[in-house]
């Protein structure tokens, strides 16, 4: 017994190393997962979105950049697909500039997947700075903020976009946060102006928003990794975010095999010693 727990306290890391690389590779090549039951948070954002009748404006804000990619990029497109296979028309802008890039590939990306055109089905209107004066002036007028769309066409030369003039024209506002901009879509939009309102998150974001959920502020939470997982069963089209969380629920019964492990390992060896 004694040998066993000195040969584990001795083990190379590079076994280590190629046991995480299996748990990760795995998943992720034979994109199988464990089941699980979406959280009503996200059941909810689903429900509401489902339920919005066709040809309603939706906006989404981009506020996150290349570093939170891996959370919210994934839940980004399979909600535009949710979006325009339900005939919701998309109006994209963002807080985070190095972010709107991210926003403006998975956009197009996805609306020519889905056969539609810009102008008629989707806009993207790109970035202006001032959180507060830009959401405060959107509630009165959109041309106060943005006249033009990133491409400097003017709004109303866009078919989708002559009849929307603030808030009151649009169905759903749904927030990408990797920072503090979903709180000012509450305090602005939300509380001044009474807008529908969907957060997603990065994971470490997410606990901050839970209060605005429980208070009836927002309709809908998606958080994280696992939250993107929960909305592709949701839409049955499991992705990236399905695998994703496989891939990361091994990780972390790895990690956890070999704390318990080299712990029992240690109080082992220095009883027997």
């Amino acid at each position: 017994m004694r040998e066993f727990f000195e040969r584990i306290s001795k083990i190379d890391r590079r076994i280590i190393y190629l046991i995480v690389l299996v748990g990760v590779t795995i998943p992720l090549l034979t994109r199988k997962g464990f089941e699980f039951k979406p959280l009503p948070e996200v059941k909810n954002a689903y429900n509401f979105i489902e339920n919005l009748p066709e040809g309603s404006n939706v906006l989404i804000s981009i506020d996150y950049d290349a570093a939170s990619m891996p959370e919210l990029q994934p839940l980004l497109e399979v909600m535009l697909r949710h979006l325009f296979r339900n005939n919701l028309k998309v109006i994209m802008m963002g807080h985070w500039p190095l972010g709107l890039p991210l926003g403006q590939i998975a956009l197009e990306k996805i609306a020519k997947e889905m056969d539609k055109k810009y102008g008629y089905d989707y806009v993207f209107l790109g970035y202006r700075p001032g959180i507060a004066a830009v959401m405060l002036n959107m509630g009165k007028e959109i041309r106060m903020v943005f006249d033009v769309d990133y491409k400097g066409v003017p709004l109303d030369s866009l078919p989708m976009m002559r009849e929307v003039h603030n808030y009151d024209d649009i169905a759903l506002l749904i927030g990408f946060e990797a920072g503090s901009v979903g709180d000012f879509w509450v305090q602005f939009a939300q509380a001044r102006f009474g807008q529908k309102i969907i957060l997603t998150s990065t994971a470490v974001v997410t606990p901050d928003l839970y209060p605005y959920y429980q208070a009836g502020q927002i309709v809908g939470l998606i958080g994280g990794l696992r939250g993107a997982a929960d909305y592709e069963i949701l839409v049955k089209r499991k992705g990236f975010a399905y695998t994703g969380m496989t891939a990361q629920t091994v990780i972390h019964v790895i990690i956890i095999a070999l704390i318990l492990l080299g712990n029992i390992g240690y109080f082992a060896l220095r009883r027997m010693r």
